[in-house]
């Protein structure tokens, strides 16, 4: 029966695995693949974006991205970090590119874009202004500003616009952009109607449509975000399209915007002014507009008089230093909270600031990987020792308590009985082995959460063959690891497959062979059922792990690589045969030590 029993757990658990294989291929990734075309079909039309007194175009039908583009006069943008342009007809920043940052490994590939006009398709850009009450003649989205003052967007080399509403109203803004990703937006209106008027300054960043592989990261924050009213707030895109932005926070201090993963578009009101910050959600022909949006407090303009406020606007990548940077010369609250440190972001950012801190000295993200899990393994060597002292008593001691289990298998009470007994002389602690495992779940997760998150891991080689951490492993065993030139996932029916759960790099292969060795060298479960799950879950953890960034196999392989050292040492010391010592006697042909 207890045969039976073990070769029926073993079929379920094979088949288990094959369903969810076969479910995830047949049923999860179709269905994505259809409502990611569906989703691309669609030709979201631009839409009017209102706030108080300022409304957008309405391009009846989306043109590529050249198109919209030329659509408008233009300043051109060139930083060392951004190029791209600023439109004259709304006074938008809407097109730029990071340059310092490429869509995928690959040579030759292009810049990354992150801020596109209206008109193309899902828009995304950043627009300053006034609002006011029975104030006409207001700049919006339409107006056509004239260049006064430079001809091109520089660090160094601000560019001037003008216009005057023809009603006594002249307004002048001058745009500034320093060499990484900021903009100061200082606008200007001077009254000469003749009477006083009521502005308010404000500020939206605007997204209309959302491509459709954005929002789908559940460990990855991307949607509205922003340090408003003493907290940080943040709306996922799905929540945003669904249920809306939330209420309206009032703040002295702070910033918000729209995120990616990677990328951040932001506004900046002058800190220490009180605004009202939103996230909202309308509809307009059709399409989704969600709006990031400040309006500051209202100031009577006299007749004659003039009144001036200054924006700033980061559009660039959440380089963590740059953004901390920025905290500290503007003094912006809480900026380097874009990046999405997580529940456990204390143990996130000492991470990132100790991979940091050690990528200064040696140039490479993967060796601070492999410093960061040998501090870890100290950090818990003391604890770690006793449980493989533990573990290593208990192998000791298994012929003892087999023949304890075959003595007394008519009678468990007094089996348990003399097993507590033998546990006590030998001072073995079967639970010991548990904690320290446990105690390094959060560090895998926080390194997890890392380099998912930080665009330092994005793109970070290593090792030559690995040219993204953040990535799952680029080699695969189905052409022998890059040696057969072909791609498995070109074959028809099993290509999905071999490209999918079944896609096994030369790293994640040296984590399961580790993962085999430190569960060889732990004491076997006493019920063989247990045994058989025990020896199966090294090649289910390997199947499991594949699809995770390179960079955490990095991590953890070598951090089995440790412990396996640490384990053959003890045993060593016990006079406890271990699988390394009958991996060498099969080589070597020596025999077995007598104990």
């Amino acid at each position: 029966m207890r045969d039976d029993n073990t070769r029926n757990t073993i079929i379920f658990v094979v088949c288990a695995v094959l369903l969810l294989l076969l479910y995830q291929m047949f049923v999860i990734d179709p269905q994505a693949k259809r409502r990611q075309a569906e989703l691309a079909r669609q030709a979201p039309p631009a839409a009017a974006a209102q706030r108080g007194n300022v409304t957008g175009p309405q391009v009846p039908q989306v043109v590529n991205r050249q198109q919209a583009v030329a659509a408008s006069p233009r300043v051109p943008i060139d930083t060392p970090a951004l190029s791209g342009s600023l439109s004259l007809r709304g006074a938008r920043i809407d097109d730029l590119y990071l340059d310092q940052y490429r869509q995928t490994v690959a040579k030759g590939s292009p810049a990354v874009e992150l801020l596109r006009p209206e008109g193309a398709e899902y828009p995304w850009f950043a627009e300053i202004g006034w609002v006011g009450q029975n104030v006409p003649g207001l700049p919006n989205a339409q107006t056509v500003w004239t260049l006064a003052q430079g001809s091109k967007l520089a660090p160094g080399q601000p560019v001037v616009l003008t216009y005057a509403n023809g009603q006594g109203l002249t307004f002048t803004r001058r745009i500034a952009v320093d060499e990484r990703y900021m903009f100061s937006v200082t606008d200007t209106v001077a009254n000469t109607s003749g009477q006083p008027i009521t502005l308010a300054p404000y500020g939206t960043v605007q997204r209309q449509g959302v491509p459709a592989d954005l929002g789908k990261n559940q460990i990855v924050h991307e949607g509205a975000i922003g340090w408003l009213d003493g907290k940080l707030r943040q709306v996922k895109y799905g929540k945003w399209r669904k249920d809306g932005g939330g209420p309206a926070y009032t703040s002295s201090s702070g910033w918000l915007g729209i995120t990616d993963k990677y990328w951040l578009a932001a506004l900046i009101p002058g800190q220490g002014k009180q605004v009202t910050g939103q996230f909202r959600r309308t509809e307009a022909l059709g399409q989704t507009v969600l709006d990031a949006n400040f309006v500051g407090q209202p100031r009577i303009i006299p007749a004659g008089g003039q009144a001036s406020e200054t924006t700033h606007v980061f559009a660039g990548a959440k380089q963590v230093p740059v953004l901390r940077d920025y905290e500290k010369t503007l003094g912006i609250t809480h900026f380097d909270n874009a990046v999405d440190w997580g529940n456990f972001w204390f143990l996130t950012r000492p991470i990132f600031q100790f991979l940091e801190f050690i990528h200064r000295y040696v140039g490479a993200f993967g060796l601070a990987i492999l410093a960061l899990t040998v501090v870890v393994r100290a950090i818990f060597f003391p604890l770690a020792n006793k449980q493989y002292e533990s573990l290593t008593k208990m192998k000791k001691v298994q012929p003892q308590m087999e023949e304890l289990r075959k003595r007394y298998k008519d009678d468990p009470a007094k089996q348990q009985q003399e097993l507590l007994a033998l546990y006590q002389r030998e001072k073995v602690n079967p639970l010991a082995g548990c904690l320290p495992l446990l105690l390094q779940i959060p560090v895998f997760y926080a390194l997890y959460k890392v380099l998912t998150v930080t665009i330092e891991m994005r793109h970070a080689p290593f090792l030559g063959f690995i040219q993204d951490l953040s990535a799952r492993d680029p080699t695969t065993i189905w052409n022998l690891f890059g040696l057969i030139p072909w791609d498995p996932a070109s074959l028809p029916l099993v290509g999905a497959f071999l490209n999918g759960p079944l896609h096994l790099g030369i790293v994640v292969i040296l984590y399961g062979v580790t993962m085999y060795l430190t569960t060889a060298m732990s004491p076997p479960a006493g019920d063989p059922i247990q045994q058989k799950i025990f020896q199966f879950m090294p090649l289910m953890f390997t199947f499991i792990m594949a699809p995770f960034a390179v960079g955490l196999l990095i991590y953890w392989t070598w951090s089995n690589v440790l412990t396996l050292l640490q384990q053959y040492v003890i045993m060593r010391r016990f006079k406890v045969d271990n699988p390394i010592d009958q991996i060498i006697r099969k080589f070597t042909g020596k025999p077995k030590p007598v104990a």
